[in-house]
């Protein structure tokens, strides 16, 4: 079932209403050849739901009110008579109704899974990766590299100083601090860098497809910009970073423990600085 929904996920959105509306028309042929002796109404709830989970809450109200009238041109075409005219019209609004309520429905409960998957993996307060997503992407990254023999890097980042802005500004101006951090690396890396908050005030990048050069100028750019940021809004910190590039198989928790014991090494010989590591060396083809 779960591969199912998310075959139907990668859809294109413009796709999902006009399969939405199909349904509808077969199922209204189907119901005018059975005869109103037999109910179909139940069945209309399948494009209700279909679009309404797939697609945009609009689309599902047109699908809806499509259903409800097909339903009636096929209660009337096939031979339905009623003692009020009035009658069918009624039944037409109530299916109506049930409809949109379903259309409502679910589309509120997509919304607030979507929310609850977002928060279960994006920290709450920057909005970046927390670790646990870090984590599931990183180790995929790691199987990726070692498949095609292209290198990655991690780096690990400290705020200098943090506990004296909470303890001297309040923990407030240190979570707009942690915030103006996160949008400042998100700035100035890749689309298809991973940021993540690891907790605190510890922040980690995922460098796919960078060597030890193009990590540098990568995470010499991030530091630069944060400084410059920091001091412009005259907060009294800095950065310590550890940067580890893996070439072969390589193991996330090692690779996360090699690059906070090089952030603990920039920290003990004066704070603020970048120290990096290769953790395996490539294999030269000569």
């Amino acid at each position: 079932m779960k591969a199912l929904f998310n075959y139907l996920d990668k859809i294109p959105k413009i796709v999902i209403p006009v399969i939405g509306v199909s349904l509808v028309m077969l199922l209204g042929a189907i119901d005018h050849l059975t005869g109103y002796e037999i109910s179909f109404s139940i069945f209309y709830l399948l494009p209700v739901a279909f679009v309404s989970w797939f697609d945009k809450r609009s689309h599902a109200v047109i699908v809806s009110i499509l259903s409800a009238a097909t339903w009636l041109w096929a209660d009337i075409t096939s031979g339905h008579i009623y003692a009020q005219p009035a009658i069918p019209v009624w039944n037409s609004i109530m299916r109506l109704g049930f409809f949109l309520m379903a259309t409502f429905s679910l589309s509120a409960m997509k919304e607030l899974l979507e929310k609850e998957q977002t928060f279960a993996r994006n920290d709450f307060l920057t909005g970046v990766a927390n670790s646990r997503a870090f984590n599931e992407i990183a180790k995929i990254e790691i199987d990726r590299s070692v498949r095609f023999s292209r290198p990655f890097t991690i780096a690990y980042i400290d705020i200098d100083n943090f506990k004296q802005v909470n303890d001297t500004l309040g923990h407030s101006q240190g979570d707009k601090l942690l915030q103006s951090v996160a949008k400042t690396i998100i700035a100035n890396t890749r689309s298809i860098d991973i940021v993540s908050r690891l907790g605190g005030d510890e922040f980690a990048i995922l460098f796919p497809e960078s060597n030890e050069e193009n990590a540098k100028t990568a995470i010499n750019k991030v530091q630069k910009e944060l400084l410059s940021s920091v001091t412009n809004d005259k907060w009294p910190v800095t950065f310590s970073i550890g940067v580890v590039t893996c070439y072969k198989s390589c193991n996330l928790d090692e690779l996360i423990k090699e690059a906070d014991n090089l952030m603990y090494t920039v920290k003990a010989s004066g704070k603020n600085g970048i120290e990096y590591k290769i953790h395996e060396i490539p294999i030269s083809n000569a």
